[in-house]
């Protein structure tokens, strides 16, 4: 099994949702009655950054509660919270999505179709993130399809119901040499997600995980000379290991829009989406994103991100999801904001989505649940999201997430 830790990230809780699902939302059912909980045993506390801080208010008065009391002609409770959401043009169960996983060993192979799989199965929304096709091939010519594009594409869409989910492919500036985006507007196993509006273009402007930078890629020797003729390549590792680094590309507000003019233009019956990583000026960035035509903005905190990065980057490079969150509302987010950034329960979700969130990506927690349990992992993990988020919502006393807004959250350090 690929080693997916990271520090400070509840690697453990994560398995234990993925293996026991509902169940996981509570504290042990043999201490009920002999256990004081409280602050001391939350098990949800896990690092603690701005978004952690914030505190979930319900009120005590709750005229939407008497509303929805009215219409039911009965008391409401949580399960009268519905929680599907239009996901950048894809209708979601609930508002999340599985984030842009790229072509780490830890997202290839059986464990990137188990998850394919089960997001489809789901109906979540995909993101098939950047460096696929240059570094596995797109699934053609004798190419292992079980590592290829092609074969997460087909293990989603074998699996997805009618009129639920959709997947997004990213494209980096790699994949644009490699002409992804081309590949798969033009295939016919894309076709039924094209023909329903289910099919999406991600353009990748950079990720939480190391903000300003490409992304890298680890090689051997042997695969290093194959591909010295095409990417830039640097002996900085040791050890015979040698660094594949893309280039970041380069965008302004011009740019941002011609790329976005040029995707509307080319590939007319695919959804647009543009991901932003945590920059100091990502609100004014999702703004010219969203005037342009942009169908969804994803914004990547800098407490996100799967991918190889020097240590100083995640460490110290980038605005936490907190602040972008609050720099996006003070300007007015987009119509549909998508967030990511160690999202992986609904307490987190739920304050991402009272500060102007449309939904939150699943990217760790959701490898970390197929590796847990490659059938069914990520689907109990979603299951105890959706339960959790379902629970806060009705305590807040609201039965839609759009209904949440930031009078939802509070915390002396978050003004």
């Amino acid at each position: 099994m690929s080693d997916l830790s990271a520090p400070g990230f509840p690697e453990e809780e994560v398995r234990r949702r993925a293996r026991t699902g509902t169940a996981a939302a509570f504290p042990p059912p043999e201490e009920y009655g002999t256990v004081l909980f409280g602050a001391d045993r939350d098990p949800h506390r896990c690092g603690g950054d701005p978004l952690d801080a914030l505190r979930i208010v319900p009120p005590v008065f709750m005229p939407r509660r008497l509303a929805r009391l009215i219409d039911l002609g009965r008391e409401p409770d949580y399960r009268d919270v519905e929680l599907t959401t239009v996901i950048g043009g894809f209708t979601s169960p609930l508002p999340v999505y599985v984030s842009a996983l790229g072509s780490t060993r830890a997202a290839s192979g059986d464990l990137g179709q188990a998850l394919a799989r089960q997001a489809g199965a789901l109906g979540l929304p995909l993101v098939i993130g950047e460096n696929v096709v240059p570094v596995e091939g797109y699934g053609r010519l004798g190419e292992a399809a079980d590592r290829a594009l092609l074969g997460r594409l087909r293990a989603y869409a074998d699996a997805l119901p009618d009129g639920r989910g959709g997947i997004a492919v990213q494209q980096s500036t790699e994949d644009a040499d490699a002409e992804v985006w081309n590949l798969v507007y033009s295939d016919p196993a894309a076709l039924p997600l094209l023909e329903t509006g289910r099919l999406a273009f991600e353009l990748k402007t950079g990720q939480g995980a190391k903000p300003g930078l490409g992304g890298m890629t680890v090689l051997d020797a042997g695969a290093a000379a194959r591909l010295a003729d095409r990417y830039g390549l640097d002996d900085v590792l040791g050890g015979g290991r040698v660094l594949r680094s893309s280039t970041p590309g380069t965008f302004t507000a011009e740019i941002l829009r011609q790329q976005i003019r040029l995707m509307r233009n080319n590939y007319p019956r695919a959804r647009v989406w543009v991901k932003l990583h945590p920059g100091r000026d990502v609100a004014e960035a999702a703004r010219v994103a969203a005037e342009a035509g942009a169908d969804a903005v994803t914004v990547d905190g800098a407490e996100g991100g799967t991918g190889w990065a020097p240590g100083a980057f995640p460490a110290q490079v980038g605005l936490p999801l907190a602040e972008c969150l609050r720099r996006l509302a003070a300007a007015g987010p987009p119509p549909c904001l998508l967030v990511s950034g160690r999202m992986w329960e609904g307490g987190r979700a739920v304050k991402a989505l009272a500060l102007g969130a449309r939904a939150v990506g699943l990217g760790r927690a959701a490898l970390l649940a197929a590796a847990e349990d490659p059938e069914d992992g990520l689907t109990r993990l979603v299951e105890c999201l959706a339960l959790e988020t379902r629970m806060l919502v009705s305590a807040l006393g609201k039965y839609e997430p759009a209904a949440l807004d930031r009078d939802d959250v509070w915390s002396p350090e978050f003004p």
